[in-house]
């Protein structure tokens, strides 16, 4: 035992930093990343759609194709010492009792990026630079007077295969598309005095070789293409020793005996893709393929419902709403689904305190923007990402959703220059 302790006495000086590494790292970034993120200015800036709007979402698909300029490689010293990390946009829609609002918050650098992108596909709408929001009801949530529901989301199957996307919500016969926002910006302008209901998504574009690295392993995982490890020399003659008792009975009875090799059984085993998949798995191989091709971005999903006691209604806030998410949820694909760990629920033992941890939790995070904790990310493509936040067509006809009265026009050739 003395031999042991002097032993320990003499290595710890080597073991301990290897054992404290990780955590020091872990405490490191974090107050390097909150140091530089102090230091960023933001603003919020609410969208307000042209009333007489006929497009598809495809526009807001070319406008967050443009937001990924902003994707920077940080060096070593800009990512460790400096605490810098990836640009993020934060997508909003919202219910102020009934009122619905779109909203996008981002950093005053790339402002003036944001309004070029909106403007040069929708030239009637209208940015406009707004107080925040969540100062409308109290910081302290829930309390005697306030109650609060909220959850985050995450996606069913891996981040490649794509979401009901607004190809897809179009009438067969007449061949027009429906608004998938319609429905959710019809439940939200539901809402009473006192109730308030938030859907956010922080979004952040993430560099084109993200396919490389992880997309085409689901592609591969999909066909069945598992990597298949060389067999040695005791597994060849096992198998030609095996190969020739299963042909001895054969042989036995004057008939020519079958010698295969591992290679040609394995190749006698594998046929063309379009012999192997059914048509089902084929539309889903082509919906991969085709979404490994797109601008992706890294996405937090939250959704709040925040309310006065005696109006708070879970059957509007929550049950109507999420039921607007599932009409995105395709069950052959892919689908957003309430995360457990963060929605506010509790059972069992110390349900009270638990409780509103969670609740005051998700509300800190909401307020703040914060993209943490990183295990509730997926990814989405800029299809999917413009099906679930886009500007709603005129369509759309809740009488919640503000739009711009006139629009915009240059000014005439002919004035006079001085």
């Amino acid at each position: 035992m003395a031999t042991i302790a002097s032993v320990a006495g003499d290595v710890w000086f080597y073991i301990i930093p290897f054992v404290f590494y990780p955590i020091f790292m872990l405490l490191w970034l974090d107050s390097r990343n909150e140091k530089f993120g102090s230091k960023i200015e933001w603003v919020l800036l609410e969208i307000i759609p042209p009333k007489e709007l006929e497009k598809s979402p495809h526009p807001m698909e070319l406008i967050y194709s443009g937001f990924a300029g902003v994707i920077k490689t940080s060096s070593t010293f800009e990512e460790y010492v400096l605490g810098e990390y990836p640009a993020k946009f934060c997508l909003e829609l919202v219910s102020t009792e009934g009122k619905v609002h779109m909203y996008i918050r981002t950093q005053k650098q790339f402002r003036n990026l944001v309004e070029a992108h909106f403007y040069a596909q929708y030239p009637n709408v209208e940015l406009i630079e707004a107080e925040d929001y969540t100062s409308g009801v109290p910081r302290t949530l829930p309390n005697r007077d306030w109650d609060l529901w909220g959850t985050e989301f995450k996606l069913f199957k891996p981040d490649l295969y794509p979401i009901r996307t607004y190809k897809f919500f179009e009438e067969s016969v007449t061949g027009k598309m429906l608004d998938p926002l319609a429905g959710l910006i019809e439940t939200m302008g539901k809402l009473g005095p006192g109730q308030h209901l938030w859907l956010q998504f922080l979004a952040t574009p993430i560099k084109e070789d993200w396919g490389a690295k992880s997309g085409q392993s689901t592609i591969e995982e999909f066909l069945g293409h598992e990597e298949v490890e060389r067999p040695g020399m005791l597994a060849r003659l096992w198998h030609d020793l095996a190969d020739v008792f299963r042909n001895l009975f054969t042989g036995l009875l004057g008939k020519e005996l079958e010698w295969t090799s591992l290679a040609e059984a394995a190749k006698a085993e594998e046929q063309p893709v379009e012999f192997r998949l059914t048509p089902g798995q084929k539309d889903i191989l082509k919906a991969l393929e085709s979404n490994i091709g797109k601008p992706m971005f890294r996405i937090k999903m939250r959704h709040l419902y925040i309310g006065k006691k005696e109006h708070f209604s879970k059957a509007v806030g929550v049950s109507a709403f999420i039921g607007g998410i599932k009409q995105f949820n395709d069950l052959s694909m892919n689908s957003m689904v309430p995360d457990d760990f963060s929605k506010t629920y509790a059972s069992y033992i110390f349900v009270e305190p638990r409780l509103r941890y969670r609740q005051r939790r998700i509300f800190r995070r909401y307020i703040t923007r914060d993209s943490e904790p990183g295990e509730n990310c997926f990814l989405l493509s800029s299809e999917e990402l413009a099906t679930i936040f886009h500007l709603p067509d005129m369509q759309v006809l809740a009488p919640s959703l503000s739009r711009v009265a006139t629009k915009r026009g240059g000014a005439p050739g002919n004035l006079p220059v001085q």
